[in-house]
């Protein structure tokens, strides 16, 4: 039997958010963000999953929200409000990805040099980190008994990115399911669909992303903030900038993998990768790295010194790790800095 202080702690918020709807369908918007707030952090990770990018998730929050408040009135409770939201975001994130469509990628953008040959061409183009500073509350909140991933994993580029490439119904029952937990009848109801349909889609996008997530058997990564991490990190940071390309090399697994989305370039293993770094350390290019950290992951904005000592941004490098080495590095451009509190450019030594 369930403690009477529980069941009347429970009582007692049902009532609080049944008088809020009723104030929010009058008009009150201070009733309506009471209600919502509680949720935007973790709908905003969710649009993310959805759309890959933090710019269209942020979008499709602001259009969630609008939804909600003029929808309100068909909010008929028989679902939690929760569950309402995500079938909102859920369905909102959808409409954007038919109406985005492939997304072009960029050129070569770096003054002065020339990429070696890219291993392919990759194709997801269109992602963007996630700052950790947003993931405060929202990787917290428990996921439903169904789920199958941490919700640490479930925000990684790796994963993230492996997303992008599925059926975006697919894309959507893969993580209310698998991610976030929501039973089969839930997610039915969300999409409008049948649970037999449910069903069929995720087996579906199981497979997909298992055949586009690293192979199973390498190295987990040391814990957020271990030493073993910070050591890593700084051995990292201290090899590129002093151009010690042994160092750097000396940091990377065999099939180390690089990207630098919107450019569609991708380089894996070890000989190439290095290539690629010692074409950005040459001709007497010196950078700084500024620590930050993009979906869980260890990140560093790169400034590069100009011969007037100014120190440009260039973009957001962010570390896959596995073990004690470097599995992957993902390289962002400039416009991300902000984002993380970094400045487009540092003041001269």
């Amino acid at each position: 039997m369930r403690p009477v202080r529980e069941e009347r702690e429970e009582g007692d918020a049902a009532v609080v958010t049944a008088d809020l709807i009723s104030r929010a369908r009058a008009g009150d918007a201070d009733a309506f963000r009471a209600l919502t707030e509680p949720y935007l952090r973790e709908l905003q990770v969710h649009c993310y999953r959805m759309l890959g990018s933090l710019q269209d998730a942020e979008d499709a929050l602001q259009d969630t929200l609008l939804a909600a408040w003029q929808g309100l009135d068909g909010f008929e409770g028989r679902a939690s409000l929760r569950t309402w939201l995500y079938r909102i975001a859920t369905n909102r994130c959808l409409d954007a990805r038919r109406a985005a469509g492939r997304r072009p990628a960029t050129g070569w953008n770096v003054p002065g040099t020339e990429p070696p040959e890219p291993t392919r061409l990759g194709e997801v183009v269109w992602l963007q980190p996630f700052p950790d500073g947003l993931l405060d509350g929202a990787t917290m909140v428990p996921p439903g008994p169904e789920a199958r991933y941490e919700q640490t994993e479930s925000i990684s580029l790796a994963f993230v990115t492996a997303l992008q490439v599925l059926p975006p119904r697919q894309l959507a029952v893969l993580i209310l399911r698998d991610v976030l937990g929501f039973h089969a009848h839930e997610v039915a109801g969300m999409l409008g669909s049948t649970v037999e349909s449910v069903t069929s889609a995720l087996k579906r996008a199981r497979a997909g992303l298992q055949r586009r997530l690293p192979a199973a058997g390498r190295e987990p990564p040391p814990a957020a903030g271990s030493p073993a991490e910070d050591a890593l990190v700084a051995k990292f940071a201290r090899a590129w900038e002093s151009e010690d390309l042994g160092a750097l090399v000396a940091l990377l697994t065999d099939d180390v993998f690089m990207s630098m989305p919107p450019m569609p370039f991708e380089y894996e293993g070890r000989e190439v990768v290095a290539r690629f770094c010692a074409i950005l350390f040459g001709a007497g290019r010196r950078y700084d790295l500024v620590p930050t950290r993009a979906n869980a992951q260890p990140a560093f904005g790169v400034y590069l010194r100009d011969p007037a000592g100014l120190r440009r941004g260039t973009g957001l490098y962010v570390l896959t790790l596995s073990g004690d080495r470097i599995c992957a590095m993902t390289r962002f451009d400039n416009s991300v800095l902000p984002w993380f509190g970094l400045p487009r450019s540092l003041p001269g030594r």
